[in-house]
């Protein structure tokens, strides 16, 4: 019998452990080559691990088991013969279990322990019917009548304090090796930086009347939409040429500075909130930065993206306003500098020539590090995006015409 020894490949540089997130198969199965056997959290993204040869495959690791780069997981029996009317039963993928399987019940939670106080006798005929209209549990209920009898009072006071309800349930898993990281790292960014964030508004009604007039044409000429993101994602990489403090970082004591701006862009997927990167977005058109962000973020959503698509960048852009946020302040990704989140856009009162005038406004928020990035470059710094959202046809299209801009990338 010859047996493969399969150990944890090391998934990029400064990771030394990863978790078993998912088997693909299970113990005994006959596995083909490059098949995906698991799935494994790093504290950067979720990683697939292919089998290095075919054969029966014994497993050394249990989900949820951390394992350190160059451990053995598993063990594939090369001489086993591939089984007659053999197909390959792989798993899906975890984002499609959760999708497709029926929701699992939750663990109800654990009875109260019955102490002494508590009514060993039975419910007055009017406490019964209460508990069975509402549903409750008679045994965590203190019965004050004679003999510990409950009352109606009892019930009244039990509904109140909501501790006999049998419909109250709790569940508790474990988080993902990178949902910890995350946490860890949020943690240390409020505690290592000097961390502000200055605000400010952006009348919409530009970009949307751009959006408007081009986009179902734009979508149906490249398959790609028209969105927001790449206007500010063109607004912000002017920006940073215009105040480069913005796109530095702190490096022991020296402060390094980019003549690049590498546009992390936030993106919400089912292992946590991941930040996909667009390398030299100052050097990309509209279309490129839309069609970019599009494959990094389906990628993302789906699993399937890469250490190196998710690391480095010089900035990062948070869209919140997808979810309805008006405002909030983002925390900055480290070691970057600064960050700039979105909000929802909302119809607001706005003067417009001296005149009042319902306009379609969006807060902005930079977040940035104060201890190398001033006041006045961070203010300058979200005011010049402001300047360029509201004179697109001006700063973005550098007054052309945009149809023949948009059109003839």
């Amino acid at each position: 019998m010859s047996v493969l020894e399969m150990k944890v490949p090391s998934p990029g540089e400064s990771i030394s452990e990863v978790e078993i997130a998912e088997w693909m198969v299970d113990d005994g199965d006959y596995v083909e080559k490059d098949q995906t056997i698991a799935e494994v959290d790093s504290d950067k993204a979720t990683l697939e691990l292919p089998a290095e040869e075919a054969g029966i495959i014994t497993l050394k690791a249990e989900v949820g088991d951390v394992v350190e780069v160059g451990q053995i997981v598993c063990l594939i029996d090369t001489s086993a013969e591939k089984p007659e009317g053999f197909q390959s039963a792989q798993k899906e993928s975890i984002s499609e279990d959760k999708s497709q399987e029926a929701p699992k019940e939750t663990k109800q939670q654990e009875p109260i322990v019955q102490s002494d106080s508590y009514a060993s006798g039975h419910p007055s005929v009017a406490a019964k019917k209460m508990i069975e209209e509402n549903e409750l549990a008679a045994e965590l209920i203190q019965g004050s009548g004679k003999d510990g009898r409950i009352t109606k009072g009892d019930v009244m006071t039990a509904l109140r304090s909501g501790a006999a309800r049998t419909d109250r349930q709790s569940e508790s898993k474990k988080m993902s090796m990178l949902r910890r990281k995350i946490a860890s790292r949020l943690v240390a960014v409020k505690n290592e930086t000097a961390m502000l964030t200055t605000f400010n508004e952006v009348d919409m009604k530009p970009i949307m009347d751009l959006r408007k007039q081009f986009k179902d044409e734009f979508k149906e000429k490249y398959e790609v939409g028209l969105g927001f993101m790449s206007f500010f994602t063109k607004a912000c990489t002017e920006s940073l040429l215009e105040f480069p403090e913005v796109n530095s970082m702190i490096d022991g004591d020296h402060m390094v500075s980019y003549n690049y701006a590498d546009i992390g862009i936030a993106v919400s997927s089912p292992k946590g909130l991941m930040v996909p990167v667009l390398r030299n977005a100052e050097k990309m058109n509209l279309l490129e930065i839309e069609s970019t962000i599009k494959y990094l973020a389906t990628k993302a959503r789906d699993g399937k993206i890469s250490l190196d698509e998710i690391t480095g960048g010089t900035f990062t852009i948070t869209n919140g306003g997808v979810f309805g946020s008006m405002l909030s302040t983002p925390i900055i990704n480290p070691p970057q500098s600064a960050i700039l989140g979105m909000h929802n856009i909302v119809e607001r009162p706005t003067v417009v020539n001296g005149k009042v005038e319902i306009r379609p406004i969006m807060y902005l928020a930079l977040s940035y590090d104060h201890r190398i990035i001033d006041g006045k470059d961070s203010v300058g710094f979200l005011v010049n995006v402001k300047e360029i959202l509201e004179n697109p046809i001006e700063k973005i299209f550098n007054s052309k015409d945009p149809k023949e801009v948009l059109f003839n990338y």
